[in-house]
């Protein structure tokens, strides 16, 4: 049941990655120079979606969910940065211009691009795999309980 829960939670942090920080990194300009001078509720809004998607990352990473969590979004990024230093083209072709979900997703078929070619997707898939690696991730928690409480006490006050 762990593992089924870090498959969930591993697709949920796919499409945070993908759909989420390419839509904050659409939003906030990245073709353009600099964010505008106006602090606007646009502006917080795409703070705030970067905001939790580093935090949804960070609890990715240093949860103990299950390693399946943070192997997906790993496997998609890894595999899709691969594509794209082999056919630049057809990693291009995989992004999805028009999203069917909902049109406020739209923009983020093209804030994905950037992210992809700046090498972002590549950092974020080696920083996912790591904890991969580690064998205390794999197995599960140990648990004693007999239904008595150890103490190291001898005897009774």
């Amino acid at each position: 049941m762990r593992h089924f829960s870090g498959l969930l939670v591993g697709l949920v942090m796919t499409a945070a990655l993908l759909f989420g920080g390419g839509w904050a990194v659409q939003e906030a300009g990245a073709d353009a120079v600099a964010l505008s001078g106006a602090s606007g509720p646009r502006t917080w809004i795409v703070l705030g979606v970067m905001a939790g998607i580093g935090l949804l990352f960070g609890l990715v990473v240093a949860g103990r969910v299950s390693p399946l969590a943070t192997f997906v979004p790993s496997m998609v990024l890894l595999s899709w940065n691969v594509v794209y230093a082999l056919d630049a083209r057809r990693a291009a072709g995989l992004i999805a211009d028009v999203v069917s979900l909902h049109p406020a997703l739209a923009p983020a078929g093209r804030g994905v691009a950037p992210l992809l070619a700046g090498g972002v997707y590549a950092l974020l898939g080696v920083a996912l795999f790591v904890p991969v690696l580690m064998p205390s991730r794999w197995s599960g928690r140990v648990r004693d309980d007999d239904g008595y409480e150890r103490s190291n006490d001898e005897g009774y006050y």
